[in-house]
């Protein structure tokens, strides 16, 4: 089960966050982009106001009693993607070292839980179209495509900027 993060966990939040982000999209910037991304996703400022946000949720991944990764969760339903009661995975991150676990599997049942306890009939997620393998594995948990879009932040290499965006189902 996804263990909640709380105002208390801040700290070490920050610290898995950056960390499994770093190590798996530090090549995807131009130079000092992950500096400036990471203090503005992760900082101390937005992780703060994240965890005491009704919308928004943090759950850290557990693994042999370790934190080794971290969901974050939107639960406020976009109109614009659906009419449905629908929410995000904004991130979703697991150490590499300890990929191929099932450990994402199991986040994602988690969520799909999280996500009917709220009234949800929809998940929706973006995963970057050069990322193949996530995609393959979101479409192996029940995500199917959605539409395209593209990410909009600065200092991110152009050529990775697009994305599909993929939606679930919850029956």
């Amino acid at each position: 089960m996804l263990e909640k993060a709380k105002l208390d966990d801040l700290t070490e939040l920050q610290t898995l966050c950056t960390e499994c982000y770093t190590q798996v999209f530090a090549n995807h910037w131009n130079e000092g982009g992950l500096a400036r991304y990471l203090a503005q996703e992760f900082g101390t400022t937005r992780l703060a106001s994240d965890l005491t946000d009704d919308h928004h949720d943090y759950y850290f991944i557990e693994a042999e009693e370790n934190r080794v990764g971290f969901v974050k969760m939107n639960f406020k339903s976009s109109k614009e993607l659906s009419a449905s009661p629908n929410c995000e995975i904004e991130k979703i991150y697991v150490l590499p070292q300890y990929s191929g676990q099932g450990l994402g599997k199991r986040a994602m049942r988690d969520v799909n839980d999280l996500a009917k306890e709220r009234g949800k009939a929809e998940v929706f997620l973006c995963v970057l179209d050069t990322n193949l393998n996530s995609i393959a594995f979101y479409q192996k948990s029940g995500f199917s495509f959605h539409s395209r879009t593209r990410l909009e932040v600065p200092d991110f290499k152009e050529e990775l900027r697009g994305m599909h965006r993929m939606c679930l189902t919850l029956h």
